[in-house]
C-alpha cells in the first residue's frame, strides 16, 4: 500500500510541476522590449540640453545600465551609460551597446564617444 501512495505522489507531482517555468537572468533578448527601450533612449538622448542637472536626466532616462565616477583635477565627473544599440545576440548589455553620457559636477557636458575620449 505505501508503494501504491508514492506512485500517486509521483504522478501528481509530476502533473503540477509540469506547468512550472524557471526564468534565471536578466536576459530580455528573446523579447521586443530591448527593442524598445534602445529606441526609446536613443529618443531621450537626443532631447538632452548640455548643462542639464544629472537628476533631470535620470529622470528623463531612467536608471542607466552602467554608471562611473571620479574625480579629476578636483573636479567631479560622472558617466551614466544607456543601451542604445545591439552588437551581439547574447542576451547581456555590454559598454558597446551603449551611450555615455558625461556630466561634470553634475551638470551634463556631452554624451557619446567623443565626450568620453575627453576625461582621458
Amino acid at each position: 500500500m505505501q508503494n501504491f501512495n508514492r506512485k500517486i505522489l509521483l504522478v501528481v507531482a509530476v502533473f503540477l510541476l509540469n506547468g512550472c517555468v524557471i526564468v534565471a537572468g536578466d536576459r530580455d533578448w528573446d523579447s521586443e522590449d530591448w527593442k524598445e527601450r534602445q529606441s526609446l533612449n536613443r529618443e531621450h538622448i537626443s532631447e538632452l540640453t548640455l548643462s542639464m542637472n544629472r537628476i533631470d536626466v535620470i529622470e528623463k532616462m531612467g536608471v542607466p545600465n552602467f554608471s562611473e565616477a571620479l574625480i579629476k583635477g578636483g573636479q567631479e565627473y560622472r558617466v551614466l551609460y544607456y543601451r542604445t544599440q545591439r552588437t551581439k545576440s547574447d542576451g547581456e548589455t555590454s559598454k558597446d551597446e551603449t551611450t555615455p553620457l558625461v556630466f561634470k559636477n553634475d551638470k551634463l557636458i556631452g554624451w557619446g564617444a567623443e565626450a568620453l575620449k575627453h576625461l582621458d
